[in-house]
């Protein structure tokens, strides 16, 4: 190595003062920039005109005097929302809740017998949503007739079926501890050891 050779730049120093010019160049403001209407040349055309002469949608037709029309309302001047755009009008989603709630609980009150009456409340519920979910798909206000016919037959299962096992267990529990001896029991085996003398 000699002595007149420069040191190693380290490449993750600060730019040197001298070597970098660090001033921004003048630009002019944005207010004072040229836009597309203010060019020169630039044709730009004006908003169309509506055929009734107003810029936008065109004026309302004038809405006619409403006429009795013997109990039913009188009909709107209007086109309805989407008619004449191939567009179906606004519809109501069905209402299917109450039919599957009652399938829902019939399935429970099923499987849930053994809950110590709980099944009962849960399949007259399942009862009772189930009609009011048959008789909305009826009315065409819902689409699930099956799920509510589930439920009211699944209710009505889980009510004789909990009705009759809370009466095997109201039964079991009533009966008399005698009944329980254990030496009726025919099955006893007991070991009778003689302890005689030898």
């Amino acid at each position: 190595m000699s002595e007149n050779s420069e040191p190693p730049v380290d490449p993750w120093a600060p730019p040197h003062p001298e070597r970098v010019e660090l001033t921004k160049p003048a630009t002019p403001p944005v207010h004072d920039q040229n836009t597309v209407i203010s060019m020169p040349g630039a044709d730009v055309p004006p908003p169309p005109v509506a055929p009734g002469g107003a810029y936008g949608y065109p004026t309302p037709a004038p809405v006619p005097p409403a006429t009795p029309s013997y109990g039913y309302p009188p009909a709107s001047p209007y086109p309805s929302y989407g008619a004449g755009y191939g567009q179906p009008g606004w519809q109501q989603s069905p209402s299917n809740g109450m039919g599957t709630t009652a399938m829902v609980l019939g399935i429970i009150a099923v499987a849930g017998f053994c809950m110590y009456g709980l099944g009962i409340v849960l399949g007259v519920l399942a009862l009772i949503f189930g009609i009011i979910g048959m008789k909305k798909a009826n009315r065409g206000e819902a689409t699930n007739r099956g799920m509510a016919l589930a439920g009211v037959i699944l209710g009505s299962i889980g009510i004789l079926v909990s009705a009759v096992f809370l009466g095997f267990m109201v039964w079991v529990i009533s009966q008399d501890s005698s009944s329980f001896d254990d030496s009726e029991d025919p099955f006893a085996t007991s070991l009778v050891v003689d302890a005689g003398v030898r």
